[in-house]
């Protein structure tokens, strides 16, 4: 070996692509980022379910032998049913004019009412009184007073009472469930019966207190009427009012009203009337005279013509100013104007007998009418100043009109109401019908062995994969390549399954086909991809704690790579605990850290081809300070030399130093993972340590797997159907020419 090879700081190999079959380039120092936890998704969930089956299963086969245990030991109840139809009322009960029936938020309102009334206290305690089971021990027990059994009947029947409300339409079911199947039958039976007597007697009662209250109302509004009635005709006795027409103004009439309708009122408008007519003579009267003057006709007064004209006059006069306040068809009125009639008509006569008296006769008729226009003018001013004084006291007046048509309305608004109140109350049918009876049922809802047996699975189903998911949780190792990759940030290079069968490891090695020996092959086959030269030709394997499997996937990977024709040199640098042992222990790699002797000198062979053994030798007391000179890294070196490949057995990493000086030195690392057993804290600990050192990462190896699926299902088909290919291939023809 060239002593004067010079060695990087602290006996580290150089980093050459030539004979570490790496790229050349700074390790990374950055700590490696460990995912926590177990992310369950369908395939953690299947992997869960397999590796906990009996877990689970023993947890189905309680929640099964619970449900039976339950269904034994609970009492067996049974249930009636009825049925109810809720008819709302028809009458308008409230006076707004609206018919309940018609308005379907009143109809459900009214429903949801009748529903809360059937679930009422009230409904149960009438129905235990009715039914008397506060005699029925079952149901009230036997002891204490009648109050306190009554009681426990009423909460009994409120307890196993159980309404549905109508989603739509207007049917109620109602059940009672009891462990008496008689008893279901008639407590269901009698609450039906309470209910709907219950209802009629609050509305009887109802309508009774309503017609209570406004008999009190009406007997006291009847009162204040003729109270103010007595006033109203008090009044007008004292001020000498007389109304016509026989009654009064309505609430808004004014005094003027109220004058208008008294005897002054009618007197004046009958003068006015008179007047109009008197001056309406008046002016035709003296129209004609001086008509007649003007046509220069001589004016022969006959004195008895006009003696008659004026008598008739003042009867007239007489007539107009007794008119007022007598009637024409007086006897009194009825003389006078015969007697004026009559004067016309003799005056008449006597006219058409002097054509001569003519003018006088105009001029006769002309001061008559002015006479009798003068008379009822005096008449008119007198009753207007009665007019207007009677104006004045029927202010009053129409005030207490008014306080009597006011109690007049209220006093009939009171009368029509009672008479409503009378019809409702009056009303014997109830708005609820029974349409189904209780009948006694056939046999227990309860308890339900299939529905018990199914929720006991379903139960213990999920409390087992509860329990399976928390403890595999809790557990937390590396189970699978997802795991190593996912939680560890490594490429899983290879998977070897858990030795099924008894006999030797080496045996397994030495047969190609067996499964652990494909296994190591495909292990070995993906480290030729780690680098771009590549499979590395010095790389040191190690794993977080002892008995991982780090040294028999040393020695199998060493032993692949061997049965290829390359020569392979296997160091046991576990200065601690080493797995292998030669025949001379004079050899090995102590003694080489302590003295200058060459590789050759203390390489064992092995009983694989092109495969050597540098074995530990003796155990030194101090592995760490030994591994941590120079001499470590020289040793290495020369090894490359005389061979093509040199895998290094390193110590686990976990509590020693020595794992992270190999790695200094060796750089290439394969970090080896128990399956199931390692934990994740555990090994990200190892990697950071490892990683901290300087090493490059070529992957991980997963040893001990349990699992049979993923890249392992060939195996079946390749061994297990290779008889059948035979069979298969020999019956291809061989050509002649082939």
């Amino acid at each position: 070996m060239n002593r004067d090879l010079a060695f990087p700081p602290e006996g580290r190999l150089p980093a050459t692509s030539a004979d570490l079959g790496r790229p050349v380039g700074p390790v990374s120092g950055r700590m490696r980022m460990v995912q926590q936890g177990t992310h369950l998704d369908l395939a953690t969930l299947i992997r869960i379910v397999k590796e906990w089956r009996w877990l689970i299963l023993a947890a189905m086969v309680l929640g099964i032998a619970g449900g039976i245990i339950v269904t034994m030991l609970t009492t067996p109840l049974y249930r009636s049913w009825v049925t109810l139809e809720v008819n709302p009322p028809k009458f308008d009960v409230v006076g707004e004019g609206k018919d309940l029936q018609d308005d379907s938020q009143r109809t459900w309102d009214f429903i949801a009412t009748q529903v809360g009334l059937l679930q009422s206290r009230a409904v149960a305690e009438r129905t235990a009184q009715d039914l008397n089971l506060v005699s029925n021990p079952e149901v009230a027990g036997s002891s204490g007073s009648v109050e306190d059994r009554l009681k426990a009947a009423t909460g009994t029947i409120a307890g196993g009472l159980a309404v549905e409300a109508p989603k739509e339409g207007t049917l109620i079911r109602y059940s009672f469930t009891s462990p008496d199947p008689q008893l279901a039958a008639q407590i269901a039976n009698g609450v039906a019966d309470s209910f709907i007597n219950a209802g009629l007697q609050r509305r009887f009662e109802s309508s009774a207190y309503a017609r209570k209250f406004l008999e009190r109302q009406i007997a006291k509004t009847r009162s204040d009427l003729e109270k103010s009635e007595k006033q109203l005709a008090s009044y007008a006795q004292a001020q000498g009012i007389i109304t016509m027409g026989g009654g009064g103004g309505g609430e808004g009439q004014s005094g003027s009203s109220e004058a208008g309708n008294s005897l002054q009122g009618e007197s004046l408008a009958a003068l006015n009337a008179a007047l109009a007519q008197a001056t309406a003579r008046r002016v035709a009267a003296e129209g004609a005279y001086r008509a007649a003057a003007s046509s220069g006709l001589t004016a022969d007064v006959n004195t008895s013509t006009q003696s008659l004209r004026q008598a008739r006059a003042a009867l007239e006069a007489e007539y107009s100013d007794k008119a007022t306040e007598l009637q024409p068809s007086h006897p009194e009125m009825v003389s006078l104007r015969s007697r004026i009639d009559a004067l016309g008509a003799q005056i008449a006569r006597e006219g058409a007998q002097v054509n001569a008296g003519r003018v006088n006769s105009l001029a006769q008729e002309y001061r008559g009418a002015v006479a009798a226009e003068r008379a009822l003018q005096g008449r008119v001013a007198g009753l207007k100043g009665e007019v207007l004084d009677l104006r004045g006291r029927s202010v009053q007046y129409g005030i207490l009109q008014r306080e009597v048509d006011t109690n007049r309305t209220l006093y009939d608004a009171l009368l029509g109401r009672y008479k409503e109140i009378g019809v409702a109350g009056g009303v014997g049918t109830s708005p609820i019908s029974i349409v189904d009876r209780a009948e006694v049922p056939g046999g227990p809802f309860k308890p339900n062995l299939p529905l018990n047996l199914l929720a006991g699975l379903g139960l213990g189903l999920l409390a087992g994969l509860g329990g399976a998911v928390g403890l595999d949780m809790l557990r937390d190792t590396i189970r699978n390549r997802e795991d190593m990759r996912n939680k560890l940030g490594l490429a899983c290079l290879g998977q070897i399954p858990k030795r099924q069968t008894k006999g030797d490891f080496i045996d397994d090695l030495r047969d190609p086909g067996s499964i652990v020996s494909e296994a190591y092959s495909s292990a070995a086959a993906a480290l030729r991809f780690t680098t771009e030269q590549g499979a590395p030709r010095l790389m040191m394997v190690t794993s977080t704690s002892s008995a991982e499997g780090k040294s028999s996937s040393a020695l199998s990977l060493a032993q692949n790579f061997a049965r290829r024709g390359m020569s392979v040199l296997l160091v046991d640098s576990d200065l601690r605990k080493p797995a292998f042992r030669a025949a001379n222990e004079d050899i090995g790699l102590t003694k080489l850290l302590t003295n200058d002797d060459e590789v050759l000198q203390h390489i064992a062979p092995t009983q694989f081809d092109n495969l050597s053994l540098l074995p530990c030798g003796p155990l030194p007391p101090n592995p760490a300070d030994l591994l941590s000179t120079p001499r470590f890294g020289m040793i290495l070196e020369e090894a490359l030399m005389h061979f093509q490949m040199v895998i290094v057995d390193s110590p686990p990493v976990l509590g020693l130093a020595d794992a992270p000086l190999i790695a200094h030195t060796c750089r290439n690392l394969l970090f080896v993972v128990e399956a199931g057993r390692t934990r994740t804290r555990q090994a990200a600990e190892s990697l950071n340590a490892l990683e901290a050192s300087g090493a490059h990462f070529l992957g991980g190896l997963l040893t001990k797997a349990t699992e049979t699926s993923g890249n392992y299902g060939y195996y079946s088909y390749r061994y297990g159907e290779l008889k059948d290919r035979r069979e298969r291939i020999a019956l291809i023809p061989h050509h002649q020419d082939a």
